[in-house]
C-alpha cells in the first residue's frame, strides 16, 4: 500500500491522478471504478452518487457518474470508453459509504470497455503512483487526507 501525505492507494489499482479516480480489472474485460482517498478528502461528505444507467456508453474521459459533496458538484471520469454493466446500488442510497470505504464497498461503477488495452496505458500502477500523487498534491496546494478530516 502506497501512503502519500495520509492518503492510502493500494498497490493493486490503477490510477487517473488527475481525476483522482482508480480503475481493477475484475476478470472476464470488466473493470470496476471508484474515487481515491484523495478525491473523498478533497471533496467532504459525499451527499449524492447519480451513475449512469446500466447498458448506457460511455466515452473515454467523459463522466461515468456524478458526484456531490457539500463542497462540490462533478463528473466522475473514465479514461476508457465503454458499456456500464453494473453500478453500486449501496453507493446511490447511503453515498458516503465512498468516504469510509473507497476502495472496497464505495466502487462506483463496472464497465466493459472497447479497448481496455489503449485506454490502460494511461493509467499510472499503484506501485508506481506515490510521486505522480505527490505532484498533483504540490500542483493543487492539497495538504493530505488528515488535513481534510
Amino acid at each position: 500500500m502506497t501512503a502519500v501525505r495520509g492518503c492510502n492507494l493500494p498497490d493493486d489499482l490503477l490510477y487517473d491522478v488527475e481525476n483522482h479516480i482508480w480503475f481493477r480489472e475484475i476478470g472476464d474485460g470488466k473493470v470496476k471504478l471508484g474515487m481515491t482517498t484523495v478525491a473523498t478528502a478533497l471533496a467532504g461528505e459525499i451527499v449524492a452518487f447519480t451513475p449512469k444507467k446500466v447498458g448506457r456508453s460511455i466515452q473515454a474521459g467523459k463522466s461515468c457518474a456524478t458526484i456531490e459533496s457539500g463542497k462540490w458538484v462533478g463528473p466522475a471520469k473514465s479514461v476508457a470508453s465503454g458499456e456500464i454493466v453494473e453500478v453500486n446500488e449501496a453507493l446511490v442510497s447511503k453515498p458516503n459509504i465512498a468516504n469510509q470505504d473507497p476502495y472496497d464497498a464505495g466502487w462506483m461503477v463496472i464497465i466493459k470497455p472497447e479497448d481496455w488495452d489503449s485506454a490502460k496505458t494511461s493509467l499510472t500502477p499503484g506501485t508506481d503512483v506515490g510521486p505522480s500523487y505527490e505532484a498533483k498534491m504540490d500542483k493543487d496546494g492539497f495538504a493530505g487526507c488528515e488535513a481534510a478530516g
